[in-house]
């Protein structure tokens, strides 16, 4: 990658919608606590007002500060499955000026340490970003990147890594009144995540 980490973290501070290669797909990322920013990242998607991004952290000691609560079966997923493709719902800190284009009206937000080096690097960096995919939303990850992307915004700055490896989407947990569930299986099978947390309770769509 010819893009280096603090090329990407200029970019970020200075306002740019930064497309990056997470694990198995690309992803733009913004700073988290830019509104402008984060406005923008979703207009490029298409995505209507009122659909929270993603936070992407760069280690476990980031989340105290901007969620609620983590309670001891949070903690263990976190120290058992971050870095890496386990996204976790948690309420927010009410304290924190930002809008992640739900305009601060949601009770959780959707937080994950990935494993992409670059990406972690950046984060160290940069501190908390807000992210999404760079495909319309109902399609599956953009692994290659189009030519043309980055004529479409004279916001985009583009860091490509070439093919990304193809693999599965993030597993989902939701923490809502101390009870944790499963609300997605992706990377991740609830039979790993109940063998670290008996307490989770399964996802509707757990195939057998």
């Amino acid at each position: 990658m010819s893009v280096t980490t603090e090329q990407a973290a200029e970019w970020i501070r200075s306002g740019y919608v930064v497309v990056v290669p997470l694990e198995h797909g690309y992803s733009f990322v913004v700073d988290a606590f830019n509104h402008d920013a984060v406005r923008t990242m979703h207009v490029l998607r298409g995505v209507s007002s009122g659909v929270s991004a993603q936070v992407l952290i760069a280690g476990m000691q980031t989340a105290p500060g901007i969620v609620r609560e983590i309670s001891s079966d949070v903690k263990i997923l976190m120290e058992n499955f971050w870095p890496g493709l386990l996204s976790i719902h948690l309420a927010p800190n009410s304290a924190l000026a930002w809008d992640l284009g739900d305009g601060g009206a949601l009770s959780e937000i959707s937080i994950r340490v990935p494993s992409s080096q670059f990406v972690l690097e950046l984060l160290k960096m940069t501190g908390p970003l807000a992210t999404a995919s760079i495909s319309p939303v109902g399609q599956g990850p953009t692994r290659i990147l189009d030519s043309a992307l980055q004529s479409k915004s004279e916001m985009i700055r583009i860091c490509d890594e070439g093919e990304l490896p193809q693999g599965p989407l993030s597993s989902i947990v939701s923490v809502k009144g101390g009870r944790i569930s499963m609300t997605r299986v992706g990377a991740l099978s609830f039979e790993q995540l109940s063998a670290k947390v008996s307490g989770i309770a399964p996802s509707s769509d757990q195939k057998t």
